[in-house]
């Protein structure tokens, strides 16, 4: 089968076998790969019910045509699972080289399943596949692994590996590779943790069929040139996502404090320019990649190195914290990244805390004796430490914003910054409704990589509420995720403004199979629905309430700051889910109507 290994790697940790399957032409067709083949697994093999944590719920990690690939960002593959952080549905994309490797070595998908009795790690070298003891390695530090690895097995094996977050199933705990690739959000950590899978290391020699050699080159080499000629990439190359931290702080949307507002009195310590200056040794980028985002850091005061911060964690643990240093932030990175914890939903959980105990809902006997006033740094570092750890105050906040504000009440929900569970990611959004949206209606909770809008916010009225806003959304959410589906990196067209027409010719160079845009965002929609569905099997009374955000969007308005006095109101945000439910062909309560699910060609997948 033409730009596939064409086959699936099903490991059964509960009793130590591991067995290949030929991947299905027609999941193939209708789904493409990666979280297209995530969802589709995931609906028909884990029961309704299963516990996240359990041995029912599985781990599929998937690849998609571009993967490995000479396309530009063909460094991606996906990592689906039930979410031990929501309950719902989580998909982790990663970057790096593990795809790559994982692709050559003929395997389009890999299912982890059942739960092993001892620490192990999957052992991929071409056709030798075996799971070997990890005993040794339960306990150390991500970094520490990956480096024992490479040094064992060589440079060319490939590395995702747990932390102590993952071993301690922390419910936002992320997978690393190549020191300091993640698979972030959702928990799926945690789920590897739980199948008591220290590591995946893989290595592969084989060939992916292409079904046009010569239009595949040249496919290939008009997107890399399009790459070269573009006007944004001397600046995305040298700054890469710490670009975006200026622009957000003078627009609103740096947070700041837990959210409280979006521009920071002291985010110029942050900026893109001051940080690369400051630590920034060299660029670093995935598989296949012409413009490297990656920035390979020194941090002198803290005497250690690491790869970032990116824009991300600079707003979550730098201006969301109050702490305006970005060699204080490095070094929260590399802690997250080295326990392997997410650097988004720590920062939020961190960021919740401070604000609780500024406001006198915790004291020194409820935070082990921290000062966790906002801009603590020390005490920031503690708290990574604790939370990957699960000890003391720790424990609590490893649970996430929904549930630990759930358990301390006293009006602490109000300012849990999540929706369905997920700690929004780092675009305050007071007064952009389409943001908003994005993050309300977004498959995995509050992540901003489904659908950026607030450019568009930006572009027509940020305090709009009308039915283009919401299409726009929609747009997104369908188009964007495809680079997911098709193994490679969103950035290339966001940030470089990349032809998407281009990526079509270069899908069919590899796959012999002719699509359109309108074809694939068909796919889209079929997955945007799937993953709705799964939703709403797996949580009794599933709907709008799950779509509804903190309360601190349409209850406070900032102090301070762009946005200053600005919000969006209940009755907009009511409004604004009537529209999207009306256009994606869902009830009023957000569920997909029967007439939708037939309309897809979905029946057959969640009979």
């Amino acid at each position: 089968m033409n730009g596939y290994g064409g086959r699936i790697l099903r490991v059964n940790l509960t009793n130590g076998t591991v067995t290949k399957e030929p991947t299905s032409p027609d999941v193939a067709r209708n789904f493409i790969g990666g979280r297209g083949f995530g969802i589709y697994f995931l609906l028909k093999e884990v029961p309704k019910g299963a516990d996240p944590l359990g041995p029912e719920n599985k781990l599929i990690i998937s690849s998609g045509p571009i993967s490995g690939m000479m396309i530009p960002g063909g460094g991606k593959c996906d990592w689906t699972t039930k979410a031990p952080l929501t309950g719902g549905y989580a998909s982790a994309s990663m970057g790096g080289h593990f795809t790559a490797e994982m692709r050559y070595a003929g395997l389009d998908s890999i299912i982890l399943e059942g739960i092993s009795p001892k620490p192990v790690y999957l052992f991929i070298d071409d056709d030798k596949i075996e799971l070997r003891d990890a005993s040794d390695l339960w306990g150390k530090a991500t970094f520490t692994v990956e480096k024992q690895f490479k040094e064992k097995l060589g440079e060319e094996f490939q590395v995702a590996v747990i932390g102590v977050g993952g071993e301690n199933l922390v419910p936002y705990a992320c997978i690393n590779h190549d020191y300091g690739r993640q698979a972030g959000r959702g928990g799926v950590g945690a789920v590897m943790g739980s199948k008591k899978v220290k590591a995946i290391v893989v290595h592969g020699t084989k060939s992916i069929p292409v079904a046009d050699m010569d239009a595949y080159r040249k496919a290939g080499m008009a997107l890399y040139k399009a790459c070269k000629d573009s006007e944004g990439l001397k600046d995305w190359t040298r700054y890469g996502t710490t670009i975006v931290v200026s622009w957000c702080d003078e627009v609103g949307a740096l947070p700041t404090r837990n959210f409280s507002a979006g521009s920071f009195e002291d985010g110029k310590n942050l900026y893109g320019p001051v940080m690369r200056e400051k630590i920034v040794i060299t660029d670093k980028g995935c598989f296949g990649c012409p413009s490297p985002c990656g920035k390979y850091s020194r941090n002198k005061k803290y005497n250690s190195y690491v790869e970032g911060p990116e824009y991300e964690t600079i707003g979550m643990m730098g201006s969301n914290l109050g702490i305006d240093d970005i060699e204080a932030v490095a070094q929260a990175n590399l802690l997250c990244d080295d326990l392997g914890i997410d650097t988004i939903s720590a920062g939020n959980a961190i960021g919740w805390a401070m604000e609780c105990y500024e406001k006198g809902i915790f004291t020194k006997k409820d935070t082990d004796g921290l000062d966790l006033k906002f801009g603590n740094v020390e005490a920031t570092f503690t708290l990574i430490e604790k939370i990957a750890r699960r000890e003391g105050f720790g424990a609590l906040l490893s649970e996430g914003v929904k549930r630990a504000s759930k358990k301390v009440g006293k009006g602490s929900e109000k300012f849990a910054i999540q929706v369905k569970g997920m700690e929004q990611s780092a675009y305050a959004t007071h007064n952009a409704t389409a943001m908003l949206l994005a993050y309300m209606t977004c498959d995995v909770g509050a992540h901003h990589n489904r659908a950026w809008a607030i450019t568009y916010d930006l572009q027509v009225g940020r305090e709009k509420v009308v039915p283009e806003k919401v299409a726009r959304v929609i747009w997104l959410q369908n188009f964007r995720p495809m680079f997911d589906v098709l193994g490679g990196c969103r950035l290339q067209w966001v940030e470089l403004g990349i032809d998407r027409d281009l990526y079509v010719p270069a899908l069919e160079a590899i796959t012999g199979i002719q699509r359109s845009w309108e074809d694939l965002d068909k796919v889209g929609e079929r997955i945007w629905n799937l993953t709705r569905l799964f939703w709403a099997r797996e949580n009794e009374g599933f709907g709008r309430a799950w779509d509804m955000p903190s309360p601190r969007f349409y209850e406070e308005a900032p102090k301070s700051g762009a946005t200053k006095g600005q919000i969006t109101k209940l009755e907009d945000i009511n409004r604004l889910l009537d529209m999207y439910y009306e256009q994606r062909g869902w009830t009023s309560d957000g569920l997909p109507k029967p007439e939708t699910i037939e309309s897809l060609g979905l029946k057959a997948v969640v009979a």
